[in-house]
């Protein structure tokens, strides 16, 4: 089947023919159809199946025909990260080069002075992250009562960035009759619950099992110590012996392991950038886009790079630390092969993350192999600055050494003299008494001697009673 017998408009199919493709895929001759009869897609596909062109295709064929007003956009098209959002107006701005639309993009991190710019002139395509779309609507700048069509793209990430309040919001704000589309790559069971208030008889589009892998990714996962300092010679071992490497991806869970991660592997001599959202938004741009040109063959990055991101030629994605949500792993590894290419997954598997795991190849239905690590480790690989390693406390004796007791290494201390045992003193006449006990009487006859030994108490003169 070509892109001519989808319905498409002779420009849509000339832009597409411009940039090389000659076949929908799967997910774009089921989908497509039913968008171009307007009505509620659910879409289910695997990452990197063409997803985004299901949508933005049969959108430019419909937006042919009229014009946008001031501030009131005519279709919605919303993404969960600022990165996919920047992606999807790639898109536009390639396959609508022939016609006059305007496009705009509402993120974080850009002054809402040219976007109100934007908005003002009149915009037929809105592409925006929930956030900064709902804080244009509270000041003012924008009416959702014009949009003839709502898109929600990777909804099951929308749902687990916690967008699932700002999605309602929006859904109030937007016409009833609206046409919406749904697209994701697994279906969890909060997204068959929002599906059933959000679209109106779907038409669902599956064309791949919920959460199931590409059969061009090759998967492993690779055991290794417990310790910070292990994970990072296995992961630098791995990348050393990839001869078939062209770039990476290596994606961490936190925040802050990325950017100690990427420092690490810097200092061993790697050409590495970082990604995640606590950077400001033209760090991310920048460093996304040197990864793409080659400036940078390793991205360490956060899961925000996990969702939707179009880099055709990633050959490896390491997985620093296995995803405490298993949707995410395969999010993650289908940043490589895509677009009919192959490609490389590597998890690093340490002790505490064997739960996680077998939740993974639970998901999606099959074992990952296991590769043994190897165990001949280089010294150079092995080797970690002092500033990596784990403080060891000065009383902790090396971990597999016993611990001698220190006076064994010390010379014997010379022992005092142990005194004589002092004679008793004499004992006191009856008639004295103290505290139910007869004081000792002074012995004057040895006042010349050496009293220095006893206490004052028993050289006090004792008076008799009475």
């Amino acid at each position: 089947m070509s892109f001519s017998n989808l319905g498409l408009s002779e420009k849509v199919q000339a832009a597409v023919a411009a940039a090389g493709y000659v076949s929908p895929t799967p997910i774009q001759q089921q989908a497509i159809p039913h968008v171009l009869a307007r009505k509620d897609v659910l879409g289910i596909a695997q990452t990197g199946t063409g997803k985004t062109a299901a949508f933005v295709l049969p959108m430019l064929t419909m937006l042919e025909k009229g014009r946008a007003r001031a501030r009131m956009p005519r279709t919605l098209i919303l993404e969960p990260t600022r990165e996919l959002a920047a992606q999807v107006k790639e898109q536009f701005d390639k396959y609508g080069a022939g016609q006059k639309l305007n496009v705009a993009l509402l993120i974080g991190g850009v002054s809402f002075g040219d976007q109100d710019l934007k908005l003002t002139r009149g915009v037929d395509v809105l592409i925006a992250t929930p956030g900064r779309l709902l804080d244009h609507t509270e000041r003012g700048g924008l009416l959702l009562t014009g949009v003839e069509m709502l898109i929600i793209d990777e909804a099951d990430r929308m749902l687990d960035m916690g967008f699932i309040p700002d999605i309602e919001r929006i859904c109030k704000l937007v016409p009833f009759t609206r046409q919406t589309l749904f697209f994701t790559a697994t279906m969890p069971t909060e997204i068959r619950r929002i599906t059933e208030t959000f679209l109106h008889n779907p038409e669902k589009v599956e064309v791949s099992k919920p959460a199931s892998t590409a059969v061009t990714v090759t998967q492993s996962q690779v055991p290794c110590g417990r310790e910070p300092h292990e994970k990072r010679e296995t992961l630098r071992r791995l990348i050393r012996a990839a001869t078939d490497l062209k770039n990476a991806i290596i994606f961490c869970n936190r925040k802050r392991e990325v950017a100690l991660l990427a420092k690490s592997l810097q200092r061993h001599g790697f050409s590495v950038g970082a990604l995640h959202g606590d950077m400001d938004q033209t760090a991310r741009t920048a460093a996304l886009e040197a990864f793409r040109k080659g400036d940078l063959p390793i991205l360490v990055a956060s899961d925000v790079a996990a969702r939707g991101l179009d880099i055709p030629e990633v050959s490896h994605v390491f997985n620093f630390d296995v995803p405490h949500h298993p949707d995410d792993y395969v999010h993650r590894i289908g940043r490589t092969g895509r677009a009919g290419r192959t490609g490389t997954a590597m998890t690093i598997v340490a002790p505490s993350d064997q739960k996680s795991m077998a939740a993974v190849e639970k998901l999606i239905g099959q074992a990952i192999p296991r590769a043994e690590a190897d165990s001949a480790v280089d010294a150079e690989l092995t080797a970690e600055p002092e500033t990596e390693r784990p403080a060891r406390s000065r009383r902790a004796a090396p971990e597999g050494r016993h611990r001698e007791p220190r006076r064994e290494n010390r010379e014997p201390r010379e022992r005092k003299p142990r005194r004589e045992p002092r004679s008793a003193p004499p004992a006191a006449p009856a008639t004295h008494a103290s505290f139910g006990s007869a004081p000792p009487a002074r012995d004057t006859s040895s006042e010349a001697g050496d009293h220095s030994h006893l206490p004052a108490f028993l050289l006090r003169p004792v008076r008799a009673r009475g």
